[in-house]
């Protein structure tokens, strides 16, 4: 059994990763300001633009990605390691405009207040963008029940600002 402390700095960093896709999915700058340190840098697949340095770029991504393609994110799986060092997740990145999704991964490294420092994306298959879901072929996704669909977008004034195209 895990000491009192140690199971308390993995309930700090499970929420920091929560709050941070809440943060993605309302566009919400408060919430990523909590979430995520100033030099907090996301690293993804070549091709991708990566890596994004610093948070005001991580925030910018994600509210370009909420507005133009109505982006919405889940955590599909979440696995903190033992000794409270690491977070890994799989998750989904739905694109309800183009009508597509993503499926991947990511990892995350964190500082000792429990906001995240690093972000490690992978994702399930090269990018097609001639395909609308964009998984591991062949993986039985529903089955396992993983989200067919993409959450509901709350009305919130930081998701509308997001959507016209307004600083969050």
């Amino acid at each position: 059994m895990n000491p009192p402390n140690l199971e308390a700095r993995r309930a700090q960093l499970i929420r920091s990763v929560e709050l941070y896709f809440e943060a993605c999915n309302e566009a919400s700058r408060a919430k990523f300001e909590e979430a995520l340190t100033p030099g907090c840098t996301h690293y993804f697949p070549p091709g991708m633009g990566s890596p994004y340095l610093h948070r005001d770029a991580i925030i910018e991504l994600w509210a370009k990605c909420v507005r133009d393609f109505g982006s919405r994110w889940t955590i599909d799986r979440l696995v903190c390691d033992e000794r409270a060092d690491l977070v890994v997740i799989e998750w989904t990145h739905w694109k309800p405009k183009l009508i597509e999704h993503i499926r991947g991964s990511e990892w995350y490294t964190f500082d000792e207040d429990g906001r995240i420092t690093s972000i490690w994306a992978h994702y399930a298959s090269p990018r097609d963008p001639n395909r609308p879901a964009n998984e591991l072929e062949g993986f039985p996704y529903a089955a396992k029940q993983y989200p067919m669909l993409p959450p509901d977008a709350p009305d919130t004034p930081t998701r509308r600002a997001a959507e016209a195209g307004e600083p969050v």
